[in-house]
């Protein structure tokens, strides 16, 4: 009996073997000298080039600063053809995994279908979105303060609609944030807001109104909020968020100025928090933290 399980363990082995040396084997390269692709090989390694000539076993990648490069089949993990507007001085500025957002607000822009991320700020922070399609996105989250001898919980559900005007240069987003306090009755709160972008998913200015709510009662005036990102390099931007919330007689004004660092598997925030009123004595900076993980399917 162990003889025969030895076997069949032994067998699938080979059998998985092969098949994932003839996926990667198997894999379509671009034959088309004009298209730049991005290779990542199985040791990690990542180039950026143009293949100029192919075999069974063998491509040759044309870069930049290496020059021509050759590069066994089986040591291809992935090869991906790239849109050219990304390569700033013959460096690949990869996508941003949250090109939706600034700190806590986002831009009109949608996530894309089948990618969505989950971002913590400060440890108590929670929040989770989704790209339903291109032009939809929903999310949710919560902050646990029922770790803290039961306290109420704050929950909250997103949803947002974008409309792109003009392809990568303006968007037009309506959506909303409806929340409830885990522990508390009539605790439901939220606000609806309208916004436009203007700018690619990189450099962008972003102006929003959004009309908050408590109970059964909408807010008179709205919140006004202005925000912009400007990616410096292919793993740096510069980000600010700023909001307005007047009641016709009393104004505060929450602003945020902070750096992104871009990764391919995690974002990182890191910001001071400025907020002001009439009624302020002193000033106060609140420091902002937050790391976003991307997960999904990339689906260009």
């Amino acid at each position: 009996m162990k003889t025969w399980i030895s076997l069949l363990a032994r067998t699938a082995c080979v059998l998985f073997a092969f098949f994932v040396a003839n996926s990667v084997h198997a894999q379509s390269i671009p034959t088309d000298t004009t298209v730049v692709v991005e290779l990542e090989t199985t040791d990690g390694n990542t180039f950026i080039g143009r293949v100029i000539k192919t075999d069974d076993n063998n491509i040759v990648l044309r870069t930049g600063n290496l020059g021509d490069i050759n590069i066994l089949r089986r040591n291809i993990r992935n090869i991906t053809p790239i849109d050219q507007k990304k390569l700033v001085d013959g460096d690949y500025w990869y996508e941003s995994p949250i090109d939706v957002r600034y700190f806590f607000n986002s831009n009109a822009y949608g996530i894309r279908k089948g990618e969505g991320y989950y971002q913590n700020t400060a440890l108590l922070l929670n929040q989770v979105a989704y790209g339903v399609t291109n032009n939809i996105t929903i999310g949710g989250g919560f902050i646990p303060l029922f770790l803290f001898g039961g306290s109420p919980t704050p929950v909250w559900a997103t949803v947002k609609g974008s409309i792109p005007i003009k392809k990568d240069k303006f968007n037009i987003g309506v959506g909303g944030l409806f929340a409830t306090v885990i522990g508390e009755e009539n605790a439901s709160f939220g606000v609806v807001y309208g916004n436009a972008t203007v700018g690619s998913r990189d450099r962008n200015f972003n102006v929003g109104i959004g009309y908050g709510y408590a109970g059964d009662e909408l807010g008179r005036v709205p919140a006004i909020n202005f925000s912009g990102i400007y990616r410096t390099g292919k793993t740096f931007a510069l980000i600010t968020e700023n909001y307005l919330v007047t009641d016709g007689e009393n104004s505060v004004f929450t602003g945020g100025l902070g750096v992104r660092f871009i990764g391919k598997k995690v974002v990182i925030d890191g910001a001071l928090i400025v907020p002001y009123s009439e009624l302020d004595e002193f000033f106060v900076a609140i420091p902002w933290l937050g790391v976003t993980f991307p997960f999904g399917t990339k689906k260009r």
